[in-house]
């Protein structure tokens, strides 16, 4: 366990509230159920202080939708208020499982309805949550970062975009490349790379795997990856 004193005596920038999209919604309540654990288990001097209201709850999801209407356009909708809080928004922008009725034909979702519905989440914060934070495991558009003729630069516009629509930090995982944050640097941008995570999970999964030069090789179809 790494050394936590100073995390956990830190004082929180608000209360925390997970907004977590249809789209991520296993990988969100399994960061709720962290959250809630770690928090009632690991205490601090502080936790009757009232700068600390809110930091121990039973559960941080934020309640909202966003529904569709048959025309295939959609909205989001909050059932509860966001003032105040320190909002983390989690969407997996390549759950490509989720469907929607559109003049009644199923639709499976893309990436370009995911983001349009991250988009639409922050919109209807209105400006009241104190910080916005946007979780993103694969960076939509990813290849999409630079201009090698002429085409558009969706991932460069996307980020400038969320950045102009009040996100404070943008946290994803393995970008294709981090440089995408020079799109809007007065913004957080947090580029996490998961090899020792993929590699911990391959050997829990494969327990006669034997990683050294005799046993393994390992064969990427992108020379660039």
């Amino acid at each position: 366990m790494p050394h936590l004193d100073e995390l956990k005596n830190a004082l929180p920038v608000a209360p925390l509230k997970l907004m977590v999209l249809d789209s991520a919604i296993e990988l969100g309540n399994k960061v709720n159920d962290y959250l809630v654990d770690y928090r009632h288990r690991e205490k601090n001097a502080y936790t009757n202080d009232p700068a600390f209201q809110g930091y121990v709850e039973d559960n941080y999801l934020f309640n909202f939708s966003t529904p569709r209407f048959n025309s295939g356009e959609g909205k989001a909708v909050l059932a509860e208020t966001v003032r105040g809080k320190d909002l983390f928004i989690l969407v997996d922008v390549c759950n490509h499982s989720l469907t929607y009725k559109m003049q009644g034909y199923v639709n499976h979702m893309s990436p370009d309805d995911h983001y349009q519905d991250l988009k639409r989440v922050i919109a209807a914060t209105n400006g009241k949550a104190h910080r916005i934070n946007v979780i993103m495991p694969f960076l939509y558009e990813g290849r999409q970062h630079r201009r090698s003729g002429r085409e558009s630069l969706d991932c460069a516009y996307a980020f400038e975009e969320l950045s102009n629509m009040g996100v404070s930090n943008f946290i994803t995982f393995d970008a294709h490349d981090p440089r995408i944050q020079n799109a809007a640097p007065l913004t957080g941008f947090d580029n996490f790379t998961a090899h020792y995570q993929f590699t911990r999970a391959l050997l829990r999964a494969e327990k006669d795997l034997i990683l050294d030069k005799d046993h393994i090789i390992v064969i990427s179809p992108d020379e660039g990856a």
